[in-house]
Parts: structure tokens; sequence; C-alpha cells
């Protein structure tokens, strides 16, 4: 397992972060918040997203949910 310094993981979940965002953004529908089916491909970006910054797994559920309750109060600044 890698061990990483403060300052190097605080710039790795920066990075991280932001993708999640942008990839949020982008897909992103009026309707997202209703429908379930798309929530479920959101949270699938998010956790893929995770994985490849080799985020720990035992941690990413959490860290799922709580990127779509916050994506959730963006959401409609992001359609509009």
């Amino acid at each position: 397992m890698r061990t990483y310094t403060v300052g190097a993981l605080d710039d790795i979940l920066k990075k991280i972060a932001v993708e999640i965002t942008e990839k949020l953004r982008a897909s992103t529908t009026g309707d997202w918040q209703v429908w379930e089916g798309v929530r479920a491909r959101l949270r699938i970006l998010v956790r893929r997203t995770l994985q490849k910054w080799k985020y720990p797994p035992d941690q990413q559920p959490v860290a799922v949910e709580l990127v779509l309750q916050q994506a959730e109060k963006f959401a409609s600044d992001w359609i509009a």
C-alpha cells in the first residue's frame, strides 16, 4: 500500500473532486434527482473515478453517497 504525505494526499483529493464534478456536470439532466436509473448511472461514474484514483475501497460507499448528496444541492445551477 502506498503512503502519501499530507500535501500529496490533499492534491490527489482535489484532483478527484475536480474530475468527479466535471463528469457530474456533463451527465446531469433536469430530472436526474427523480429517476433512480439516472442516479444509478451517476453512482457508477463516481465509483469508477474513485477506483481510478485508488480511493480506499472500504470508504467508497460513503464517498459515493456524499458526492451524490452534494451534487443534488448543485444540480439546479448545473442544469441552467
